[in-house]
């Protein structure tokens, strides 16, 4: 009986354990605000991170780069046989430990005229500098 009593106290306690523990997870990523953004083109960014989107444009990457006023954040899909691929942003959000982002690669329909030839898409995106961890989705 007493041995009971113990694996019952036992369990209760890493069911409230667990619960604190998926609590705190969800509060975690709890989203306070979407942020806005401006998707930037090549010829507008800074010349450090241009190299290291040359550097790494081959295979997929995720890169968060600042400066004093803005944060950048890049996301590539590597190399691709064709062109005709975009990339949309579905969520750039911030929450209190971190900015949430999620992007999509978005092939050719079979019915698009695309180049033929190797392109490398990736999406730049340009935001107001916050002090947070990027997490990429």
């Amino acid at each position: 009986m007493r041995r009971l009593r113990i694996i019952i106290l036992l369990l209760a306690i890493i069911a409230t354990a667990a619960t604190m523990m998926a609590c705190k997870k969800e509060d975690e990523i709890k989203k306070i605000r979407d942020l806005d953004f401006t998707v930037v083109e090549d010829a507008d960014l800074p010349g450090e991170l241009k190299e290291l989107i040359e550097e790494k444009k081959a295979e997929p990457f995720k890169i968060s780069y600042s400066n004093k006023d803005n944060l950048y954040i890049a996301v590539g899909y590597g190399k691709q046989n064709s062109g005709g691929y975009s990339i949309s942003v579905d969520e750039l959000y911030l929450t209190n430990n971190a900015i949430y982002i999620d992007t999509n690669l978005i092939g050719p329909s079979s019915d698009d005229v695309v180049s033929q030839g190797v392109t490398y898409p990736y999406v730049v995106v340009k935001l107001e500098y916050i002090d947070k961890r990027v997490v990429f989705e």
